[in-house]
């Protein structure tokens, strides 16, 4: 008699796996969507913030904090910034996490990206914000 026929769905999942009703990865597909929907928020941000990259060129910082002293400007180029940023650490740790074998050096790296990803996301909001304000 089949698995099929006797009720009980056919797998390639151990036991355990099954129990504990998790992947190979434990979090895999959380990745895979927040890459995704920060690729989206990307290809829809990168039009205006192309204006507005145009606007400023040439320009000394005074009229680049009075072009980026508008809201709707600054918002947009922050959530560039982010959705960017995100995007950026997710994919090094895709990378890190499939050909870094060293475990101990593989841990250091992911910690070094997110630091180094918040720091980059951090340092050019602020940029954003002082340019903004014309302080």
């Amino acid at each position: 008699m089949s698995a099929q026929k006797s009720g009980k769905p056919t797998s390639m999942r151990t036991p355990l796996s099954r129990v504990r009703n998790l992947g190979a990865a434990h979090s895999g597909t959380t990745d895979f969507f927040r890459q995704r929907i920060t690729a989206v928020a990307l290809v829809l941000l990168i039009v205006p913030v192309i204006a507005v990259i145009m606007t400023l060129l040439g320009r000394n910082q005074a009229a680049a904090a009075q072009i980026l002293g508008s809201p709707l400007i600054a918002i947009i180029m922050i959530l560039f910034i982010i959705a960017s940023c995100w995007h950026m650490k997710i994919g090094m740790q895709v990378v890190l996490e499939d050909y870094v074998h060293d475990e101990k050096l593989k841990l250091a790296a992911i910690i070094a990206n997110n630091f180094f990803s918040f720091g980059v996301g951090i340092a050019s909001i602020y940029a954003i914000i002082k340019l903004s304000s014309g302080v």
